[in-house]
């Protein structure tokens, strides 16, 4: 490329180049005078000729790009920048505020020696002299002359400016470091005495055992003799310590080696590699790092495989070693996750995982943790006010735990959460530590402040709306008053609603007019350069003003800057000022934004060359004289009275502005008031975040501190946009105390447009400084915080993961966001002297830590709601029921265990529990619908005799209805113990002859409230999916509004969640990391709050003479502003030990029972528990008229019957053959259970070792058969409940060495407990028993009822249910089951495989000989199947596409008569054109015609 032969434009010399907005808005205005190639170089210099200054940074970058542009980065582009600037840009211009950063940031690539030298000195411009205060020393003065030739040559250059540097040279000033190097120079001496003294323990501890091995030594040496060593039990294995252990490659055996550290293998000697550094092919290497993966395997030759994933933290790698059973047992207490190890194996690509991982390994060896741990070692410790966790909506990721066990590590007595407008980290916090524990949490938020407590009009003198009013607007050359001029004035005067006058003048700013300001204004420099100065124009325009009110729409902006002006030409302004902006909130709510070129459109007022002052000030005009009508017509005659027009007015307050403010809790009044604040921010004001309203905060302030927050509080942001100083003064005054943070903080600002005036370190500084200046000003406490986000500086890739997720672009520009120690911060605050840093890094943080209570943020007490009565209540009606049942004469067996459980129940205090439970079934019952119980209620005989649930739990017996002729203790009925009474024969009652009642499970009440009757009872139920928001409405309206809300909860970022998006975060910069880096990377992402949401059923009561506030806060869930459902702010577990938790849950069992009972006329409630039919369906489909291959090979007819429909558990049936309901019951909570039947059960009965009827199925089975066996009652409920919760499975029960010890004492099977070790959560079989009772009414109606079965089927419980695919016959059904079967398993889609569910039920019905009938359009329903003519009529929404909404809308629109077209069916049921056609396609709709209109040929007939 040669010469450029003319002046171009920089964008034609490079077609085709592409860049981001910023960089074209940059140089799209920049001509390329000349471009050369210099070969030598490998180099294209393009000069460049630019009116507008480039900052030399976006020069770099743009070199880059077009680099890689040009010659895909094999050659470099060099610009060479020239500028033609106006004469506003004077040397001393330049220099002091437009391109020193440029001057500097060249030096910093070029020359760090300079850079250092440079970015130190002092600068002065004056003429065409610069002159640098360099430190008088050797360095400084050699490299002088290379410095001055520098600037000289930039300037000539670039401005065609002959300039003269000079230097002046001053000692290094070492006076403000005097004070911190004492302190350092203190603490270093306290560290040493530390040291030296634990020194001299461990050296007195060694000596101590050094004695004592010495004396060991030689009582063995006298014992010493040869003998012959005998094989142990574990294949040669002996339990040993790590030194003694040692495991070869070569069949898995051992092999001495000579280092005793390892643990597997031979050796780990070599050479140390960074795991980062690994490649395949490069042969033995030895890693060091720490094990945070682990996994066993078994595989078909009985050996292990095990897997691991270890971090060096430069990356992570996988590794696998192949082991005996025995082996592994051994290994594995030394070899764990959480460990640090050195590992010697061969890189090599593995095919199944697609990765280089570590194989061949020949050698572990434990090491010691060669992590850094930051220390904090300062004498006198600071404390953290302002800190966020992983609550913290998706912006944190700080565990709660980990920075409180971090705080308390590092000495510190106290610190805050402060979480973003949320509290659900307190539980958590909470649980962190001990009552006793000296160390305090502080409870807060960081809220979003609206600042509602502004006035309308300032200084307001009683004017009449008529009297005269000047709008006006400026144009400045930025935002701030300390820094930026003004460039242009406008102004109108109105008076008596009408214009009267104009002022119009622009100003020479006497420096540049910044380029993105002449975008924005169209103002030049060369239009203002001949203007008067603001000297001379302010005055004339004070005098324009007058005595009239001042308006401007963001008046704060304008006024701000006229003051800053008038009080520097020592003139007064102090008008009355009316803020357009603001006025607006109010008279146009529903803008939502409120800038003057929406509302000119809103308002329908013409707007040109907006953003110049005399049009703005013409359009702002225009809108005031509408606002005065406007006004007016609400009754507003004043300015004072215009200041009570948007008083609590929510609307206005969720489009307002918000800023970060700082909420900590005093005291337990301020708890509770912080809780009320929080929650009238999220259920009141919430707009994307929960605003708070400062009116609020001041009406709830009692027991608060309120800080100032960071950057986006409203004191920062007031002084970077330089706010006035009595704006300044009234928001610091609604402060406690002030905050300044590290600089790093807030370096973003240096390069964001919207701070201008902020370009270096120092800017920040001097912004902080300020902070500290007013601290002083106004007595308020200045504290230096973190705004931790994360722990620690490595942990920042981790919230980068999470705001990139969240569509943040600079989300890798990871500010300093990490918990710093003392020493860190009093460091980060040198620049404010030693003293001063030293106040506000640790005296003002614990001065405010000091004020603050220690407080609780959950109620420690039980708080149970107050039923009055309660205990009588439940009394009686239990003993009428009893009575009802058993007659006058209440059996033994009856009275005692109802006085048992009485007892238990109401000393505990747990009746209102029941009498809750009683009447919300009691309600549902009386609706028509059943309640299923759930969990263990059914244990108690009270919860039966309540009505609460139908399960009853006392033993197998009969009842005569007719005598009360009772029989619990024949031999017949004591051979079904342990099982169900209705598995007993039928038998006539030995009195009068009548067929008794067969009752009872046999399932003991201690499963429920334990052995001393002091567990607290959980009462779930299961109503009808259609009656479950009654049965909320009812609970609220049992206990009052406010007094129930529903349980919340909290959904956080899953492990596999988390790995996506790792993986997506390395995807999108196009960085390959192996797969075990990114789980590694996921782990710091996992636990971060995503959203909030309800518990299905949950409902908290808080007692009538309580307040919510005093345990938690309220919101909406997921923040769905359009919900009226309120939750618990707080994680309902976090407070069910306080509150009564209700759950209430809507189930399918109890809808499709209420529709058989409406279809069929049958009570459910009277289908007996033994009919043979029902058994006979989970041995085959025979019952039901078909055979196994009539459906797709299914060996039993219980598709579709609940509990028994799955493959899992029709496999179950298979195996386990069952031959009554306590059989069903069993294999019910094996089913539910986790490892129960899996690896476990299954193989204990497949190997002979037991049955169905003696494997453990429920969690009562363990406690029933350990007492049977001799136990302790006590223990063995203990056993059962560490048992069933998985903590013995989980090697987490210390106490299961002894009770195996006593189990074995009482001749326990071996396989019994086994089969204990191996289970991780059991299902009580009280649950199991309804849930079958259930399963069996429904099963009844499938034998009995088959119509009615499936039109409720499809209609309720079907996910999938199709009408194109699964109505239009058995072959079209077949040819989709087929189509879906080609698939492999794991490749069907979850809606795939609930199409095949329903297929298979379908087919059933199909094969015992019943069919669908078409859908008509006047006569099917919108969600429920209805049987005509012997058939089932499918609904609207089987048809595909056509929502509830939409099925609604049609059956609604088929009532007002028959439709003339599609078009008239389309506009009366409000479908679309695809539902139409849809319709169509399917026959609904058969000769229908398109159009109502009519033509001649309609009247040829």
């Amino acid at each position: 490329m040669g010469t450029v032969a003319e002046r171009r434009l920089f964008f034609e010399v490079f077609p085709g180049f592409d860049c981001s907005a910023e960089y074209r808005q940059m140089f799209e205005n920049v001509y390329v005078t000349k471009a050369v190639m210099v070969k030598s170089a490998k180099t294209l210099q393009v000069h460049i000729e630019s009116k507008i200054l480039i900052p030399k940074k976006d020069i770099y970058g743009m070199e880059d790009m077009l680099s890689e542009f040009v010659f895909q980065g094999s050659m470099r582009v060099k610009l060479f920048e020239h500028y033609q600037l106006s004469e506003q840009y004077t040397i001393k211009n330049l220099i002091e505020n437009y391109y020193r950063e440029s001057i500097l940031f060249e030096l910093s690539v070029e020359s760090s020696v300079l850079y250092r030298m440079v970015s130190r000195a002092e600068w002065h411009a004056e003429d065409n002299v610069i002159t640098l205060l360099l430190e008088d020393n050797f360095l400084a003065k050699s490299k002088s002359e290379e410095i001055k030739q520098y600037l000289e040559r930039i300037f000539k250059d670039r401005f065609d400016c002959e300039i003269q540097v000079t230097f002046d040279f001053t000692e290094q000033q070492k006076e403000d470091y005097r004070k911190a190097n004492e302190y350092r120079l203190k603490q270093e001496i306290h560290q040493i005495m530390e040291q030296v003294q634990q020194n001299e323990e461990e050296a007195a501890q060694e000596t101590k055992e050094a004695s004592a091995n010495t004396e060991q030594t030689k009582e063995e040496s006298k014992k010493s003799q040869p003998v012959e060593k005998k094989p142990s039990g574990n294949n040669g294995f002996e339990k040993k310590t790590p030194k003694e252990r040692n495991w070869g490659r070569s069949a898995y055996g051992r092999t001495r080696v000579a280092d005793p550290d390892v643990i597997y293998g031979r050796n780990v000697e070599g050479d140390q590699i960074a795991i980062s550094e690994i490649a395949e092919g490069i042969g033995d290497t030895v890693v060091k790092g720490k094990i945070f993966e682990m996994e066993e395997r078994e595989l078909r030759n009985e050996k292990l495989l095990i897997t691991f994933s270890i971090t060096d933290f430069t990356d992570s790698i996988a590794g696998k070693i192949f082991v005996t059973k025995d082996d592994w047992s051994l290994l594995k207490d030394d070899f764990k996750t959480g460990g640090f190890y050195l590992v010697k194996g061969v890189p090599a690509y593995d095919t199944y995982v697609r990765e280089v991982t570590l194989n061949s390994i020949t050698g572990i060896k434990p090491i010691p943790d060669f992590t850094v741990k930051r220390q904090d070692n300062a004498m006198d410790k600071r404390v953290e006010l302002h800190m966020h966790t992983v609550y913290s909506d998706n912006d944190s990721v700080v565990d709660v735990g980990a920075i409180i066990s971090r705080a308390k590590g590092w000495g510190h007595k106290a610190i805050a959460i402060t979480d973003h407008g949320v509290a659900q980290a307190f539980p958590v916090a909470n649980h962190c530590i001990k009552k006793d524990d000296p160390f305090k949490i502080i409870y807060g938020v960081e809220g979003y402040f609206v600042d509602d407590m502004k006035d309308f009009v300032i200084h307001p003198q009683g004017q009449s709306l008529d009297d005269s009013y000047v709008v006006f607007d400026i144009e400045t050359t930025g935002l701030n008053t300390k820094f930026c001029k003004i460039i242009e004035i406008g102004a109108v005067k109105v008076v008596g609603g009408e214009i009267v006058d104009r002022f119009s003048e622009f100003i020479n700013p006497e420096v540049p007019i910044p380029y993105n300001i002449t975008k924005l204004t169209s103002i030049t420099d060369e239009m203002v350069m001949d203007a008067e100065t603001i000297e001379v124009i302010l005055p004339r325009f004070l005098e324009f003003i007058g005595d009239s009110v001042v308006v401007a729409h963001n008046a704060q902006f304008d006024t701000g800057f006229i003051k800053k002006y008038a009080m520097d030409l020592g003139m007064d302004f102090h008008s009355t000022i009316a803020d357009t902006m603001t006025i607006a909130h109010v008279l146009c709510p529903e803008l939502g934004k409120f800038t003057l070129d929406r509302i000119c459109k809103h308002l329908g007022i013409k707007l040109e060359n907006h953003h110049r002052a005399v049009d703005d000030a013409e359009a702002t005009a225009e809108i005031f004289v509408r606002f005065l009508q406007m006004l007016k017509e609400r009754g507003i005659h004043t300015v004072d009275e215009l200041n009570n027009l948007g008083e609590s007015s929510e609307e206005n307050i969720r489009k307002s502005k918000s800023y970060h403010g700082i909420i900590l809790a005093k005291n337990e009044i301020g708890r509770v008031n912080l809780n009320r604040l929080i929650s009238a921010s999220h259920v009141n004001y919430f707009n994307r975040r929960p605003l708070m309203p400062k009116s609020l905060i001041q009406k709830y302030r009692e027991g608060l501190i309120l800080g100032s927050a960071c950057e986006a509080g409203e004191l920062f942001r007031a002084i970077v946009g330089g706010a006035e100083e009595d704006e300044i003064d009234r928001i610091v005054k609604f402060y406690d105390y002030l905050e300044i943070q590290p600089i790093g903080n807030n370096a973003f600002m240096k390069a964001d447009d919207r701070y201008p005036n902020v370009n270096t370190d120092e800017d920040l500084q001097e912004l902080n400084r300020r902070i500290v200046k007013l601290g002083e000003t106004y007595n308020k406490p200045v504290v230096a915080t973190c705004d931790v986000h994360f722990l620690d500086p490595d942990d920042s890739i981790y919230r980068a993961v999470i705001m990139a997720s969240k569509g943040f672009k600079d989300a890798d520009d990871q500010p300093p966001l990490f918990f710093r120690t003392t020493d860190e911060m009093l460091s980060e605050f040198q620049y404010l002297g030693s003293d001063k840093a030293r106040e506000v890094v640790i005296g003002n943080t614990n001065k405010i830590a000091d004020m603050i209570e220690k407080i609780y943020p959950v109620s420690p007490d039980k708080c149970p709601p107050v039923i009055e009565d309660s205990d009588n209540t439940l009394r009686r009606i239990c003993y009428d029921k009893a009575h009802e049942i058993y007659g006058p004469d209440l059996p033994e067996q009856v009275t005692s265990r109802l006085e048992k459980e009485l007892t238990s129940i109401i000393g505990n205090g747990y009746a209102v529990m029941y009498i809750i439970a009683q009447k919300l079934v009691w309600d549902s019952n009386d609706h028509g619908y059943l309640v299923g119980s759930r969990g263990s209620v059914g244990s108690s005989f009270v919860a039966t005799m309540a009505g609460i649930t139908e399960v009853n739990p006392l033993a197998a017996h009969y009842i005569c209805p007719n005598c009360y002729y009772v029989d619990f203790d024949s031999d017949l009925v004591k051979s079904y113990s342990g099982s169900s009474g209705c598995d007993m024969p039928d038998m006539a009652c030995p009195k009068c002859g009548t067929m008794m009642k067969k009752e009872g499970h046999d399932i003991p009440f201690e499963t429920f409230l334990g052995f001393y009757g002091d567990k607290e009872p959980d009462i779930d139920l299961n109503f009808s999916g259609e009656y479950q928001a009654c049965a909320h409405a009812y609970t609220e309206k049992l206990f009052g509004k406010g007094h129930a809300f529903r349980a919340g909860t909290i959904g956080t970022i899953a492990q596999k969640t988390a790995e996506q998006l790792v993986y997506k975060y390395y995807q999108e910069r196009e960085i390959t990391k192996r797969r075990c880096e990114m789980a590694r990377i996921a782990q710091g992402c996992v636990g971060v709050k995503r959203t909030t949401g309800q518990h299905p059923g949950g409902m908290v009561v808080v007692p009538s003479d309580r307040e919510i506030y005093e345990f938690t806060a309220i919101q909406k869930p997921a923040n769905d502003v359009k919900t009226n459902i309120i939750t618990t702010h707080f994680e309902y577990h976090s407070i069910d030990a306080n509150l009564l938790k209700l759950d209430i849950l809507g189930h399918d069992d109890p809808t499709i029972i209420r529709r058989l009972e409406d279809l069929t006329g049958k009570d459910a409630k009277t289908i007996a528990l033994d009919d043979q039919d029902v058994m006979s369906l989970f041995h085959g489909p025979e019952v039901l008229g078909i055979t196994p291959e009539d459906i797709s090979g299914c060996k039993t007819g219980s598709l579709g019957v609940p509990e028994f429909g799955t493959d899992f558990v029709i496999q179950m049936l298979v195996d386990t053959k069952p031959k009554s309901f306590s059989d069903l019951a069993r294999i019910s909570g094996l089913s539910h259970g986790t490892d129960v039947w899996l690896n476990n059960a299954q193989t204990l009965i497949a190997e002979g070792k037991t049955d169905l009827t003696n494997a453990i199925c429920c969690r009562d089975d363990i406690m029933v058969y350990l007492i049977h066996m001799g136990l302790e009652p006590g223990l063995a409920f203990n056993i059962m409940e560490k048992v069933r919760k998985g903590i013995v499975a989980k090697g987490k029960c210390d106490k299961w060495p002894e009770w195996e010890k006593e189990m074995l004492a009482h001749n326990v099977p071996d396989w019994y407990i086994w089969s204990c070790t191996q289970i991780k959560y059991m299902f009580p079989k009280a649950h199991a028993v309804a849930y079958v009772m259930m399963a069996w009414r429904i099963a009844w109606f499938k034998i009995n009822e088959p119509l009615a079965y499936y039109a409720a089927y499809f209609s309720i419980r079907a996910k999938a249910f199709n009408y194109e695919t699964m109505c239009q016959g058995i072959d079209r059904l077949h040819e989709e089951m087929t189509a879906i079967r080609k698939k492999p398993k794991n490749e069907q889609s979850g809606a795939e495989e609930d199409a095949m569910r329903d297929m298979r039920i379908v087919e059933e019905m199909y094969a015992r000989g019943f069919d669908f009938h078409p859908i008509d359009l006047y006569q099917a329903d919108d969600i429920n199947c209805l049987i005509i003519d012997g058939k089932i009529m499918p609904p609207f929404t089987s048809i595909e596409g056509v929502a509830e909404k939409a099925a609604a809308q049609i059956k609604e629109a088929a009532k007002g008569g028959k439709f003339m077209s599609k078009e008239d069916l389309r506009v009366r049921a409000k479908i679309g054109k695809t539902t139409i056609e849809k319709m169509s396609a399917l026959g609904i709709l058969n000769g229908m015609p398109e159009s109502s209109q009519l033509s001649i040929f309609d009247y040829a007939n």
